[in-house]
């Protein structure tokens, strides 16, 4: 760390070179900037310069970087938040997508074309965090895993460098960029594959939780023999709305890339199943938007397959998750344009068919054991059917193990040779970080 005249001045600098705002603590605007951390600086980019001088003020006092709330106590924040800028290319279908936008802009831009990118199921997550973290959504069956369409990124080093990264452009650090996270830098811009969606549509069929069996394997065997267009997500959650409100639901959200009239025939074996309620596409993709404010642990584990046993393993699990709160038990197919993508990028995860996701969300600090018991009962519960592959996107920090899972071991002594190369000084030490060897 820096003497403390020579951090006064660099910041004094800072202040005065940045487009966007800086905050310091005590600053008006810190807390509320500040997304649960306590960095030593905010800086808020209004654009690709601003994240160089902010990335060469770190440097000059020896602080790491992280792009919002994942920076530790003392490092510099880059806040990309004014960076949302959304540009389509109908004709090449490609999207140019600023470092800061949003899965809701990304597809505000798109659909007036007709035209989608694989993304999160929540609205407010970060495009870029997303897509190079390797994270998972309802297009994936369909069209591939979000990063799979990286044509290129714009990404601030730790030597506060702009540099486009490509196939032809730093090919080695291109590989890391799928699914090796934000580690080597700032992606200030991301240049993404579009595809032709016209249309597409979703519903959430909620029981009891005592049908549960039954509902996972009919969805199991809805997906294993419907198109690669057809996805969606088994899961228990607290009831909603209407009688089951506050109470344990079983509850099967089917998703098409395609019409109304594709899904109700796709989904016509759980609509013969005694139906407690169902929500219509926006209220049923709703409820998975993150909840705020609230305490939380996620994990996942892939598995091999779906046997009838693991069904019951996995009702099991639900009928035991925390009771009424913000808690999901999860479980969502792959396969498809996923296990059909390309096999070098580090993402060991796309192989497997299913993915149980266990996430609990709860208020009150009492629940804490109850709901990380919980968690850790399910990565239990069904690890006999584990393939030792994780999405790193759906987990916390889980430890060096679960990192070496969830890229691979050769893949991760690739990647830290290529953090080494980009980031010697490990400037770039959150969101899994790697380790430069």
């Amino acid at each position: 760390m820096a003497p403390l005249s020579k951090a006064g001045a660099a910041l004094a600098a800072l202040r005065d070179e940045l487009s966007g705002a800086v905050y310091a603590p005590g600053d008006a605007g810190y807390d509320a900037a500040r997304a649960g951390s306590r960095p030593a600086v905010i800086a808020r980019c209004a654009d690709a310069a601003d994240v160089v001088r902010a990335v060469r003020f770190a440097r000059e006092l020896d602080l790491p970087v992280a792009v919002g709330g994942a920076v530790g106590h003392g490092g510099v924040m880059v806040d990309l938040r004014r960076m949302r800028e959304v540009s389509v290319d109908p004709g090449a279908r490609t999207v140019r997508v600023g470092g800061g936008a949003t899965m809701s802009g990304l597809d505000r831009a798109c659909r007036p074309y007709g035209l989608a990118a694989p993304g999160a199921p929540d609205p407010a997550t970060g495009v870029a965090g997303f897509v190079l973290g390797g994270g998972t959504g309802r297009l994936d069956r369909a069209f591939g895993l979000a990063v799979d369409g990286l044509r290129g990124v714009e990404l601030v080093t730790a030597d506060a460098e702009l540099i486009r990264v490509g196939p032809e452009a730093h090919p080695e650090l291109f590989w890391a960029l799928h699914g090796g996270g934000g580690t080597f830098g700032v992606a200030t811009a991301l240049t993404l594959d579009l595809h032709e969606l016209p249309e597409f549509a979703a519903t959430l069929l909620l029981y009891r939780p005592e049908h549960g069996p039954e509902v996972v394997r009919a969805f199991r065997e809805a997906v294993e023999r419907g198109p690669d267009r057809l996805s969606g997500t088994l899961l228990y959650l607290t009831g909603p709305s209407g009688s089951a409100a506050g109470e344990l639901m079983c509850g099967a959200l089917v998703t098409y890339a395609g019409g109304t009239e594709a899904l109700r025939e796709t989904a016509a074996p759980l609509r013969a199943l005694p139906v407690a309620d169902e929500l219509p596409c926006a209220e049923a993709l709703g409820l998975f938007d993150a909840p705020r404010g609230r305490r939380s642990l996620t994990s996942a584990e892939c598995l091999s397959g779906l046997p009838d046993e693991l069904v019951d393993v996995y009702c099991s699990l639900g009928e035991r998750m925390p009771v009424p709160s913000g808690s999901r038990h999860l479980l969502f197919p792959q396969g498809g344009a996923v296990a059909a993508g390309p096999h070098d990028y580090p993402l060991p995860f796309r192989h497997a068919p299913w993915v149980a996701h266990p996430s609990a969300r709860w208020e009150d600090p009492a629940d804490d054991e109850r709901a990380r018991a919980w968690v850790r009962e399910v990565r239990s519960g069904v690890a006999p059917w584990s393939t030792g592959a994780v999405p790193l996107a759906l987990i916390g920090d889980e430890g060096a193990e679960r990192l070496r899972a969830g890229l691979g071991v050769g893949n991760l002594l690739r990647l830290e040779k290529v953090k080494r190369a980009y980031d010697p000084d490990d400037v770039f030490r959150f969101h899994h970080g790697i380790r430069p060897v």
